[in-house]
Order: C-alpha cells, then sequence, then structure tokens
C-alpha cells in the first residue's frame, strides 16, 4: 500500500503565512503540520512508501525538511509542474498526476497536507480493508450545521454507506462532514482518471470526487472521534496551535 499526501494547494485564505511557504510546513507546536501525518501513516505496517505532491514553487522547501526526517518508510517527492493559481491543478488533479508519475497500481491511502487528527489510522484501515473493492472517506461529527456547510455533508446508513454528499451546502442535513482522507482500492484507481476526463468542474474539491463516485459504487464512510482540525484559514489554524498537542 502507499500513502498519497496532497500537499500541492497555495492556501490564499492563510495569507500572508502562505504567500511564500506552503501549508503544510507551517508548524503546530514545535513541528510542521505534515509531521503529525507522518506519524499515523508510520505506525501502519501495511504501508511501504510515502509520496508527497507538492508544486514547483515549494518543492525546494519540502527538500530541505525531507533531508532532516527520521522514518521507517521511504518518502517520494512529486512536482506537480505548476507554479501558481493560474495553472494549479486542482486535488483531484494532482491525485491523478501523482498516480501517473509514480506508475501508482497499490491500494492507495490519500490524507490532505492540513488535516490534523488525534488518533491512529489503524482502525480506518482496518475498516476500509473489511470493505474489499471499495472506497472509503473519513467522517467527523463537526456538531455544528453552521460548520458543517463550510464542508462536504455526509449522510451514511446503517452499513456506514454514504447515501447522500452535499459539497458545502446551504442548509446541512447533517453535521457528519468529509475528512480529506481516503481510502482508494487499488483497482478503482483508475476511477480518477474517468472523473476528470468526464466532469469538466470539480477538479479541486475531493467532495465533488467523492460525491460523483457513489453514484457509480458503494462508498463507505468511518467515523473518527476525538479531535481533528482542517487548517483551511487563519481562525482553524490558531485553535490547532492552541489545543492539538
Amino acid at each position: 500500500m502507499k500513502a498519497l499526501i496532497l500537499a500541492a494547494g497555495y492556501a490564499t485564505r492563510l495569507y500572508p503565512l502562505t504567500k511564500e511557504y506552503p501549508k503544510p510546513l507551517l508548524k503546530v507546536g514545535t513541528r510542521p503540520i505534515i509531521d503529525y501525518i507522518l506519524d499515523k501513516i508510520a505506525a501502519l505496517k501495511e504501508v511501504n512508501e510515502i509520496i508527497v505532491v507538492t508544486n514547483s514553487k515549494f518543492i525546494s522547501l519540502f527538500e530541505k525538511w525531507s533531508q532532516g526526517l527520521k522514518i521507517n518508510k521511504r518518502i517520494t517527492l512529486v512536482d506537480d509542474l505548476t507554479k501558481g493559481l493560474s495553472d494549479r491543478r486542482g486535488a483531484i488533479g494532482d491525485m491523478n498526476f501523482a498516480i501517473d508519475k509514480e506508475g501508482i497500481d497499490d491500494d492507495l491511502l490519500v490524507i490532505g497536507g492540513d488535516n490534523l487528527f488525534g488518533v491512529g489510522l489503524e482502525e480506518f484501515l482496518f475498516f476500509s480493508k473489511a470493505k474489499e473493492s471499495s472506497p472509503v472517506i473519513g467522517v467527523y461529527d463537526i456538531r455544528d450545521k453552521l460548520e458543517a456547510g463550510k464542508y462536504g455533508v455526509v449522510a451514511l446508513d446503517e452499513k456506514g454507506q454514504i447515501i447522500d454528499f452535499q459539497e458545502k451546502p446551504r442548509s446541512p442535513k447533517s453535521t457528519l462532514v468529509a475528512m480529506c482522507l481516503y481510502y482508494f482500492p487499488a483497482q478503482r484507481l483508475k476511477l480518477i482518471k474517468e472523473y476528470l476526463t468526464t466532469q469538466s468542474e470539480g477538479h479541486d474539491a475531493t467532495g465533488f470526487y467523492i460525491d460523483w463516485l457513489k453514484d457509480k459504487l458503494a462508498v463507505y464512510g468511518f467515523i473518527f472521534n476525538g479531535l481533528w482540525y482542517d487548517i483551511g484559514d487563519h481562525k482553524f489554524y490558531k485553535e490547532a496551535k492552541k489545543n492539538f498537542i
């Protein structure tokens, strides 16, 4: 199994902090955000390689960061060859680019490089593998419908299958939201390219892909407990620095 960390965004909502610096390398406590993600992945014996996809603007900073790592997994950096907002590929485009560039044909764990979560990934992976050929996404109960509207809002049936998905709805039906955390079985990776070639919009927000995917096959959600921060703006970054230890 491979793990892919999405770290190619330009994070305009965190300007000026991220104008010349990538969001995943911003510090929470004494460490970059991405280091906490690596800790979770490093604990998974199934993963034999961690791929970080970034962009041409920030690749040198990630190269410098990677030189100091002490981790029991192979780390591969991928430059998506973009330099700014005008040519960015979006999250789905970056997934597809990394899959093609590295020839990935294994099961794939995908995590957004700005996600902080307090629990390990072992239970998520156990749940995902039990679903065999079905993709699985991480889900979190944010317990606030107003806040839920800023995310992809999920409805699950009693077996955990996604029966409804709305990307940033004005009137959320629930407080269950999608994390940027995905498990894609190897045989389902080709659907990412199919989505990109058949859908002219929605290449950035991964929720649009999940909404499309759930109508093609069973997609499941695994509900996480504990702390979770999706560091999208100054408010959440400030909260993470205060509360995530």
